[in-house]
């Protein structure tokens, strides 16, 4: 029998129209939190280092939750395949919120990185587990109405997350920047939390609209996929931390670890993410491929970006931190307008546009940081990056969807994730080694832009074998 209690599969209705709107509202604000919680730590993670003196733990504290994160993915998607998204998705947000009492009492810094690597651990999580519940509660016609909420709610916290961190750490005090989001974290799984208690194992909407089917038997676990992302986490930490290596008589040492940890990496993932998928194989291992070469391309430039203007054009912080607000605003209004187009922009010409316009967003960076030119022509650069991710994103999260079976529906959700997590981690961590390869910052800047240059040209290349056939 199907369970009636669940949102019937009425394409009419709308995200924020019976019966989806307390699905959609809490969905969004956990979205939010875990945006703007990533946000907050990177403004006050200056304070927190001096006031607990842990300049050595600095980067494990950023680097440690992007690989533990990994894991949670991985788990969170076998999890869903095997019981459906209610138990983990309960799960991630526990651990989630552990991870932020832990930080937020924290006294030295190796117990807020502990806290940090457990906050990973749930974020990583939560993020597959709330994509498997939007398979399984919303019909597809829904699905890039529900994204593009997502995008919003990532890219708002962009907006106010480092005024309203920095604001909170300077009246009260740093701890409150993570404690606070628990108080506002229980609130917005409770809004969810009568779906999941109706929602029986495997259902899904797509089920509800072809009717009833056969039970299958659960997915087995994947204990081995859950080894490759631990390995792949390693991998990460050591390329983040190679530059620390120093061995007597070895100078090659740091170079070789990071390039071992790249293989590794490389190695690792191979089990996380749908067969071919690093062959960019047309289809589904393309669209998870496109995702981490965009994801890698944008982030690993956008970090740089503030770092050039106020070392080069003498900008204060504040104003150089508008360029990414301008970028993020850019994302919200190309995501909202692909929504409002639906199948007259196709998914194959976002993808390949909002591709482009990345690349040429980074290669105006890489020729304002290496020719000179006015900070006014890199400003305007990023709005188009913004506006190219929030054209392919969505599309992206959308094809992945309707390209999975309700049997792999946690994976494939889990593999977007790690593509995202992983293509991001390697290439900061890539860029950080050539940027310290180089005399000069001129020199610097130029070599990070030009690596991401080639990293979102690998995306352009790519991101017409998102789908199995050529037009």
């Amino acid at each position: 029998m199907r369970d009636t209690t669940l949102p019937s599969a009425d394409t009419r209705s709308g995200i924020l129209q019976r019966p989806y709107l307390w699905v959609t509202i809490g969905t969004c604000a956990l979205v939010f939190l875990a945006a703007f919680e990533s946000l907050a730590v990177t403004t006050i993670m200056p304070v927190v280092s001096r006031e607990l003196q842990g300049a050595d733990l600095y980067a494990l504290a950023f680097a440690g939750p992007l690989a533990t994160g990994v894991i949670g993915m991985v788990a969170a998607g076998n999890w869903s395949d095997r019981r459906g998204p209610a138990a983990p998705l309960y799960a991630s947000v526990a651990l989630f919120v552990v991870g932020l009492l832990i930080a937020g009492t924290a006294v030295s810094m190796p117990q807020l990185v502990a806290g940090r690597l457990v906050q990973g651990l749930g974020g990583g999580a939560l993020t597959v587990a709330l994509y498997v519940l939007v398979a399984r509660i919303f019909p597809g016609l829904l699905h890039p109405k529900i994204f593009v909420a997502f995008s919003a709610a990532w890219v708002i916290p962009s907006l106010v997350g480092p005024f309203a961190a920095g604001l909170v750490a300077q009246v009260f005090s740093w701890h409150w920047v993570f404690l606070g989001v628990v108080g506002l974290v229980i609130p917005a799984l409770v809004m969810i939390v009568p779906v999941l208690r109706n929602m029986a194992p495997g259902q899904s909407s797509r089920g509800q609209e072809r009717g009833d089917v056969p039970a299958q038997p659960p997915a087995p676990w994947a204990l081995g996929r859950l080894a490759w992302a631990s390995l792949a986490a390693l991998a990460v930490l050591a390329l983040n931390l190679s530059r620390e290596v120093r061995l007597p008589g070895f100078a090659a040492a740091p170079a070789l670890l990071a390039v071992a940890a790249v293989v590794v990496a490389l190695i690792a993932v191979r089990p996380l993410v749908p067969r071919g998928t690093l062959a960019a194989r047309r289809g589904l291992p393309g669209v998870i491929l496109v995702r981490g070469l965009a994801a890698a391309g944008f982030f690993g430039a956008e970090v740089y970006l503030p770092y050039l203007l106020i070392e080069q054009y003498h900008f204060s912080p504040t104003f150089a931190g508008l360029t990414l607000t301008f970028g993020a605003i850019a994302w919200a209004g190309a995501s909202a307008v692909q929504g409002r187009l639906g199948t007259r922009l196709s998914h194959r010409g976002a993808v390949r546009t909002g591709s482009f316009m990345v690349l040429g967003a980074v290669l105006l960076a890489l020729a304002t940081a290496a020719l000179h030119w006015p900070p006014a022509v890199v400003i305007a650069g990023w709005i188009l990056a913004g506006g190219g991710m929030g054209l392919l994103y969505p599309r992206l999260s959308v094809m992945t969807l309707a390209l999975s079976d309700k049997e792999n529906e946690g994976f494939n959700s889990s593999a977007m994730s790690i593509s995202d997590s992983l293509g991001g981690a390697l290439a900061l961590a890539t860029t950080g080694i050539v940027f310290a390869a180089f005399t000069t910052t001129t020199e610097s800047f130029a070599g990070v832009f030009a690596l991401c240059a080639v990293l979102a040209a690998a995306a352009v290349a790519v991101a017409p074998r998102v789908t199995t056939k050529t037009p």
